[in-house]
């Protein structure tokens, strides 16, 4: 059982859908939860930072690149029950943004990281809400870069 199981209050989560050109950042969890699941980049806020900031720092630590933000998805709640009590509870922020510099090397808690075409998304497994996350993020990023 880890810390955050039975909360007493969620837990705040970012990610990040970095975009590059037609390429998407994944990562494969190193840790729970979700290890060895493919995912966007992202992680815990921390006291004293803002979500954007989380965002930023997250994809940094898991793949030694520097982003922008560029506009928020959605906000997600994660809640698992176990027998009438809530077992785990995330509000996950989402954000989207592009590549501005370096090159991806996995570190901190991912095990993998790299650039994936959008064409080849469905090839990872990813859990359904990332997939819509992407998806609605490809749609925003459109209209923000039409003239």
């Amino acid at each position: 059982m880890s810390d955050r199981d039975y909360p007493s209050r969620p837990w705040v989560g970012v990610g990040v859908v970095v975009w590059r050109d037609d390429s998407v950042l994944l990562i494969q969890r190193g840790s729970s939860p979700r290890k060895g699941q493919w995912s966007i980049p992202g992680g815990m806020q921390q006291v004293g930072e803002t979500v954007r900031a989380a965002g930023i720092r997250e994809v940094r630590e898991e793949t030694g690149i520097d982003i922008a933000i560029d506009g928020l998805v959605d906000v997600v709640d994660a809640i698992m029950h176990d027998a009438g009590r809530v077992r785990t509870h995330y509000s996950l922020v989402d954000f989207y943004g592009h590549w501005i510099a370096g090159d991806v090397i996995a570190g901190d808690d991912a095990a993998v990281a790299k650039w994936v075409p959008h064409a080849s998304l469905g090839e990872y497994g990813l859990w359904s809400e990332t997939l819509r996350i992407i998806e609605t993020s490809r749609r925003l990023r459109g209209q923000n870069t039409e003239t």
